[in-house]
């Protein structure tokens, strides 16, 4: 497995530390995973995830043909996406100071590369969904398990699902949160962004982190 951070263009304003790519995963908890099937077309289906070492396993429902699609060791790839917000150029003192400036979109991605197997074995689906379940339910105050659930019944539902087994090869993470900016600028923006809804109170708090992290790379 290898890692790719930021990208080629700007790696040094959209890099995305290593250390936050993981939390980034299970916080979101769910991934893209994106397939082409013999005849050539894309197919995606949006999955709870689970980030196990140098391989992600994923849960898909019976009913759902894309599974249907993926030969073992079939080319994958699987997108988890943070916060992500518009950016208005009304945020930035460059706006009233020579006006040269244009919105942008703000986000965090993280993005698997390698393969995936359909995994249809009983215990292995046992596995999956065990951790899964233990994975979110782990911080609550009366956390459920599968084996509170009656064994017949659960094994019943298994029969509902698929497993699939996905082999890391690479990860690219990217966090654009205008790191390329002022300071001036990037407080302005979490300013603005206070004012907006859940998804801009999200992209806030992403960078007021980096803001107490690193310093501005001045534009």
């Amino acid at each position: 497995m290898t890692w790719q951070a930021g990208n080629r263009v700007h790696p040094r304003f959209n890099m995305m530390d290593e250390r936050e790519v993981r939390p980034l995963v299970e916080q979101v908890g769910a991934a893209e995973l994106v397939t082409v099937g013999a005849d050539g077309f894309p197919r995606a289906t949006r999955l709870p995830v689970i980030w196990d070492g140098e391989r992600l396993i994923f849960h898909m429902a019976l009913a759902n043909d894309h599974w249907r699609q993926i030969a073992d060791g079939s080319p994958a790839l699987a997108v988890v996406t943070g916060p992500e917000a518009y950016i208005s150029p009304e945020w930035y003192a460059a706006k009233t100071e020579h006006g040269r400036v244009v919105p942008t979109w703000n986000y965090s991605a993280v993005q698997f590369r390698g393969r995936a197997t359909v995994r249809r074995d009983e215990a292995w689906l046992h596995r999956a969904i065990s951790d899964l379940t233990d994975l979110n339910e782990r911080d609550r105050p009366t956390p459920w398990a599968v084996t509170d659930a009656p064994e017949t019944f659960v094994a019943q539902q298994a029969k509902a699902i698929v497993g699939i087994e996905f082999v890391i090869e690479s990860v690219t993470a990217k966090a654009k949160r205008s790191q390329n900016r002022t300071d001036e600028d990037r407080c302005n923006v979490i300013a603005g962004l206070r004012a907006g809804g859940g998804r801009e109170q999200a992209m806030a708090d992403a960078m007021a982190r980096d803001l107490e992290r690193t310093p501005a790379a001045q534009a």
